[in-house]
């Protein structure tokens, strides 16, 4: 089987991505929060995505439903990446009672990120009536309204830092490095999908709009996609993998060294 480029993209997908499935896999094990739970998840997307394309290229005739699932696997995998990131943030603003001071935001916005996936899988997964083109596009610029709000808890908990639990904190400054490699893939996600007014893996029938056609997904530029979302996405998740590996954060819990009237009991109402 001869490969293209973006059958290329799509094995090394599958061959980095597999290891760190293994690893998630081993975290959800051990603390089962929905943070992790998430990311295994993607890992997992990621592996499918890979899996679909690289057969695609092994068919003939062309089969657009292989293309069509690949393709929104790839763009729908944004979800879970930045699901993933509040969930731990979620556990960061974890109390030793192991409750969150910010239940109710982070089911909101839990729900705004599946909001956002499900409005993107519909406009790629229906590309020609102009409504869903439009659903496409609210949906990733959602993405964006979701890292800007993600970021802005960062900081907050940075503010209160002194209340965040030891090896907590740790895992805060993990998410906080990882933060500016999402920012890229999410402004990559932003202007992928406005690079054009359809959505199709076809060269002939993509219209792409002016400058922003190097960034689209199908049929831009393979270095600024490598670059811009490959390389950014997976940063991202070996950043957490490490972190979740090393850092014991079970043993917050067994710590006698934090604050007892930082943690009032009623914070569990938020």
């Amino acid at each position: 089987m001869t490969l293209d480029t973006q059958g290329i993209l799509a094995a090394v997908t599958i061959a980095i991505y597999v290891p760190v499935l293994l690893i998630f896999f081993r975290l959800v094990a051990k603390y089962g929060s929905i943070g992790w739970i998430t990311l295994l998840v993607f890992c997992i997307i990621r592996v499918l995505g890979g899996s679909l394309l690289l057969a695609a290229e092994d068919i003939t005739p062309v089969n657009t439903s292989l293309y069509i699932g690949g393709y929104a696997l790839e763009a729908s995998g944004l979800s879970p990446l930045l699901v993933g990131t509040l969930g731990l943030l979620r556990v960061v603003s974890q109390t030793p009672l192991g409750e969150s001071r910010y239940n109710r935001l982070f089911y909101l916005l839990k729900m705004l990120g599946l909001g956002a996936l499900v409005l993107t899988i519909i406009g790629i997964s229906d590309s020609g009536p102009s409504s869903t083109t439009a659903m496409r596009r609210v949906g990733v610029l959602l993405f964006a309204l979701l890292y800007i709000i993600i970021t802005g808890i960062c900081i907050t908990l940075w503010f209160r830092a002194t209340t965040v639990m030891r090896y907590r904190k740790e895992l805060l400054k993990a998410i906080s490095i990882a933060l500016p490699f999402l920012a890229v893939r999410t402004l990559y996600s932003v202007l992928s999908t406005f690079s054009s007014s359809t959505f199709s893996f076809s060269t002939s029938s993509t219209s792409s709009d002016g400058d922003l056609a190097k960034f689209n997904i199908v049929t831009g530029e393979w270095q600024i996609y490598l670059v811009m979302d490959m390389l950014m996405e997976y940063a991202v998740v070996v950043l957490y993998a490490v972190a979740g590996l090393l850092l014991p954060l079970d043993q917050d819990y067994k710590s006698s060294d934090f604050n007892q009237e930082a943690y009032p009991l009623g914070n569990a109402q938020y």
